[in-house]
Formats: structure tokens, sequence, C-alpha cells
């Protein structure tokens, strides 16, 4: 009995737990729907979750073959959108270690121009496989090690002959001939020319970081070294004849070579830190600095002063071999300048039509293609902009 009595009252229990925990659950959902609801009612419709997309991309195949036998050297594979010409030179270096990047270079036709470093592969491709053609560039040097090696001949070069050793000069005569003052001067005014030079390179230019065949290394070196030991010869010798007019003609040119350099240098300085407008690059213009006024009558015053402290160093020594040298820099920086020039009038327009390339109101890259007149009869601008084809 006891035992039956001890079994109804645990059913009991269980029940009254039973019915207790279903009514504790039904409040539960009754409170948890109400504050659904209420949020429902004051946040508006449900917004449904936008679908993730996944990223897709596109990868490309590089065929790399050989240029003058058409041959595969080797495929290039996983080459994303945004990788570069550079990227795969890198990734052909891997593939093929003999072939440093610097020597290597691609082109998507056979005799058509190399393709630049910065390009990308989207560009070039017409699909996911791409066909590039291989050639041997040769041994490379960087840029900054051509300038330092040009500059930096020169002026131990000078001193060679500066200090009359025994094997370039005679003793006795040497002894017996005392040196003018100009000669002193003008290895002042060369060593001052080259370690501006040097300078520059170091900490003023921004050189890329491309870079040429060793062959224009050696046709540098042989022209700035050739002609320094030319120049130098002359100038250094014991029967070296002063200028004709004497220190008139020394005092003014030496003064026009120091004006020449600090124009060159502040020029330079503007070009290694253009002005920018907004996202828009334009033209350097002149400061508060009187030598870069320049700009206002030339496009390219860095070889205008060139010109002019070669030009002072010839009147100032009055030697033949740098008369010849001041020549031969004239005509080389002036089809740089008239190069410079033409890209400059593509870029910014507005502002080079009066301009020459590098001596003022002389030196222009181009002939006026019609009167002024009779473009502004015609409905044309008021004025035209000078270039090789046509007047725009």
């Amino acid at each position: 009995m006891l035992k039956k009595q001890k079994s109804l009252a645990s059913e009991r229990k269980r029940e009254v737990f039973s019915q207790g925990g279903t009514r504790s659950i039904q409040k539960n959902d009754m409170r948890n729907f109400q504050s659904f609801s209420q949020m429902v009612l004051s946040g508006g419709p449900l917004k449904s979750t936008p679908a993730v997309k996944q990223s897709k991309t596109t990868h490309f195949e590089i065929e790399i073959l050989d240029a003058q036998t058409r041959r595969q050297i080797c495929i290039v594979d996983k080459v994303t959108q945004t990788s570069t010409i550079h990227d795969v030179k890198q990734k052909f270096h891997k593939a093929c270690p003999k072939w440093y990047p610097s020597r290597v270079g691609l082109q998507l036709e056979c005799g058509g121009s190399f393709l630049k470093d910065y390009i990308t592969i989207q560009s070039v491709a017409a699909s996911s496989m791409v066909t590039l053609y291989f050639t041997d560039l040769g041994q490379q040097v960087g840029w900054t090690t051509v300038f330092l090696a040009e500059y930096t001949g020169p002026l131990l070069i000078y001193f060679l002959f500066y200090l009359r050793i025994p094997y370039i000069y005679d003793m006795k005569e040497s002894s017996r001939r005392s040196r003018h003052p100009v000669v002193h001067l003008a290895c002042l005014c060369h060593c001052i020319h080259y370690t501006r030079y040097l300078l520059e390179t170091l900490f003023v230019h921004k050189i890329s970081a491309g870079h040429t065949p060793l062959k224009n290394l050696i046709k540098g070196c042989a022209f700035y070294w050739g002609f320094t030991s030319w120049i130098a010869y002359y100038i250094n010798h014991p029967r070296y004849t002063p200028p004709s007019f004497g220190n008139r003609q020394i005092t003014v040119s030496a003064i026009n070579f120091l004006i020449c350099e600090a124009g060159n240098h502040f020029i330079n300085v503007v070009l290694a830190h253009p002005s920018h407008t907004g996202t828009n690059a334009c033209f350097p213009s002149p400061n508060c600095n009187p030598f870069t006024w320049m700009f206002f009558l030339v496009s390219c015053p860095n070889y205008t002063y060139e010109i002019g402290s070669w030009i002072s160093f010839t009147v100032m020594t009055q030697t033949l071999p740098v008369g010849i040298f001041t020549l031969m820099m004239s005509i080389q920086m002036s089809l740089w300048a008239k190069k410079k020039h033409k890209i400059y009038l593509k870029k910014f327009n507005s502002c080079m039509h009066r301009k020459s390339a590098m001596i003022p109101f002389i030196l222009k890259p181009s002939h006026l293609c019609g009167s002024r007149r009779s473009l502004m009869q015609q409905g044309w601008m008021g004025t035209c902009t000078v270039t090789n084809k046509h007047c725009k």
C-alpha cells in the first residue's frame, strides 16, 4: 500500500511540474512574439540579406617565344590582371635564371616596340592566352651608374693634368714657366661644374629605375673623358697663353659662368619637384627665384644655362678644344630640347605657344603653318599651337 501511495504521489508531482513547465513556455513564447511584433512594426518590413558575391580573378597565361626563331621558351601562368610587364619579367627570370629582368625585352609583335615595365597585362591582352616575343637586350647598366661614371672621370682626369704629372709634360719646361691665374680659375670652374653634376645626380634628380645597354656607358665615358683630357692638356700646358683681352675677359666670363651654374642648379631643383594643381600636373612655372624666370622664354632652361656655362668657359680660357666641345654639346642639347618641347606642346598646350625650345626667340621645333590672321578669319582660335604636322 505504501509503495502504491508513493508512486501515485510521484506521478501527481510530475503532472504538476509538466503543467507548470508548459505554462512557463507558453508565457515565454507570448512575450517573444509580442517583442518580435513590436520590433517589426517599429522597424518596417524585413530586409533580405544581400547575397555575398564571390570575387573571380581572371588569370592569364603568357607564352614567351624567341623573337628570332619564334620557338617557345616558356609559359608563365597565374598572371593576374593587375600584373605588369615587370612582374612577367620577374617570373620569366625564375623560369630561366640566365636571363635577368633588366636585359629582357618583350614585344607584342616581332620588330615592334618593347613594352614598358609599368604596362599592365590587362591592357595588352585580347584573351586569356597572351603571346609575347623575347629579345635579349644585352648587358644592362643602371642610369645612376652611367651618370656617376661619366661625371667622376672628368673630375679626376682634369686633376691629373692640373698637377702636371711628369709623364704628361716636360718637368724642366714646367718648372721654368709660372702658371697664369686663369689656369687655376679654369680648374676651379671645371671642378664646380662636375661636382654639381655629381651632387645633383645623388640628391636632386629623380632618376628612373630603368637600365641602358653597356655600350651607352662606354660611349658616354669615351666622350666626356676624351674631351676632358684634350681640354685639360691644352689649358694646363706650360706654353699655354692667356686670353687676348686679359683680366677683363677672364673676369666677365667667370662671373657669367657662375651665374649659369647657379641658374642650372635652381632649374634642376624646380624640375625635380614639379608643381601640381589637384591631380593634374602643370608645366614648371617660375617662382620668386630670378634664375627660374627663364621659364617665361624657353621650355628647357636647364639646357640654356648649360650652354651658357660652356660658352663662358670657352671665352675665359680661349682654347680650341673647349670651343669644339661647346659646339658639340650645343648640337646635342638642341636636339634634346626639341624633343622635350614637342612633348610639352602635347601636354601643356595653352602655356607653350610663345616659348622656344632652348634659345629664346630663335630655336623652335617647327614652323608656323599659316598666318595668325588667316586662322582668325576662318574662325580658329586666336593663338596657333605650333606642331610639326599641323596647327590645331
